[in-house]
C-alpha cells in the first residue's frame, strides 16, 4: 500500500501502515526472542513472560482490526458511494483493496494466536 500513489491522502490507509508495521516489529522480535531461546535453550513459560506475549498480541491484534476496518470504510466511501476511484485515475484503489484483504487475513491469524497464548497462559 505504501508504494501506491496516493495513499498519503486518508489518515485510515496511513493507520493502516502504521499497524502493519508495529506488527512486523512485533513478530520479529518475538522471532529473535524464540532463536535466542532455541540457541541457549531457555524455558520460556513463565507467566510473566506469557503474559507479555498475550497482551502484546491482544494489543496488535486490535490494532489491526481497527486499521483494517477503517481503511474497509474509506474503500466503500471511494468506490461505491463516491465513485473517486473512477475519477481519480492517480489513486490506485485496486492495490488499496489487496493491502485491506492481506490485513483482515492477518488480523484472523493473530487472533488466532492470540487466542492459543490466552489457552497458553491459563494453563501454566
Amino acid at each position: 500500500m505504501a508504494s501506491a500513489s496516493g495513499f498519503s491522502t486518508t489518515t485510515a490507509f496511513c493507520y493502516l501502515i502504521a499497524s502493519m508495521g508495529l506488527q512486523v516489529l512485533w513478530s520479529f522480535g518475538l522471532m529473535c526472542l524464540d532463536i535466542h531461546a532455541l540457541r541457549f535453550n531457555k524455558d520460556l513459560h513463565t507467566n510473566i513472560i506469557v503474559s507479555l506475549f498475550v497482551v502484546g498480541d491482544w494489543v496488535t491484534a486490535t490494532l489491526s482490526l481497527a486499521a483494517a476496518c477503517s481503511s474497509a470504510g474509506v474503500m466503500v466511501l471511494f468506490t461505491r458511494d463516491t465513485d473517486i476511484c473512477k475519477m481519480d485515475m492517480n489513486l490506485s484503489c485496486d492495490m488499496f483493496q489487496i493491502s485491506i484483504a492481506f490485513a483482515f487475513a492477518s488480523w484472523f491469524l493473530l487472533a488466532i494466536s492470540s487466542y492459543i497464548m490466552f489457552w497458553l497462559v491459563a494453563s501454566i
